[in-house]
């Protein structure tokens, strides 16, 4: 299968298309076939060297992405091969707070990312996309979409009926 990775140091200059053993998924974890990745200033500062001057490389970089699931490992339940998925920006957060442990579980950096044909994701860490979306509309929305609802939510404690400013 083909991915670019970010190789022997950092740079667009090295970004580089390879080959890799298509994944097997292992146990709770599931195989998608990406579809569609979207790009945020995020993946910039990851492919520059910015966000983790330490990242280890290679890496394969990119947060979002969304696709269908073409394998399933033991004790995966919650989606089957077949399904649209998108993935989640982090791997092992989905409820609770947001502990250092959880953090490090990003897509793109620290672990490999959605620019691949591939991608062994774990089961919680993908959501089914809307019937209406396409590929390219559920692949915007796992930071974008994410921090915003964080924000208006969570920080800005917004409640139904209030009404909000969107600049863009």
């Amino acid at each position: 299968m083909k991915s670019i990775e970010i190789q022997n140091s950092f740079g667009i200059d090295s970004l580089n298309q390879v080959e890799r053993t298509e994944p097997t998924p292992g146990p709770g974890q599931v195989v998608v076939r990406v579809r569609a990745a979207s790009l945020n200033y995020r993946d910039l500062m990851v492919v520059k060297g910015s966000y983790n001057p330490k990242q280890k490389l290679p890496l394969i970089p990119l947060s979002d992405g969304a696709g269908e699931v073409v394998a399933t490992g033991l004790e995966a339940t919650r989606v089957r091969a077949g399904e649209r998925v998108a993935g989640t920006f982090f791997q092992e957060w989905t409820e609770g707070e947001l502990t250092d442990q959880k953090a490090r579980s990003s897509l793109g950096s620290p672990i490999d990312g959605m620019l691949a044909e591939y991608v062994v994701l774990n089961e919680d860490g993908v959501v089914h996309m809307p019937e209406h979306l396409t590929y390219e509309e559920a692949a915007t929305l796992p930071c974008a979409a994410v921090t915003a609802w964080h924000a208006l939510l969570t920080k800005g404690n917004l409640k139904a009926g209030e009404t909000v400013l969107v600049q863009g």
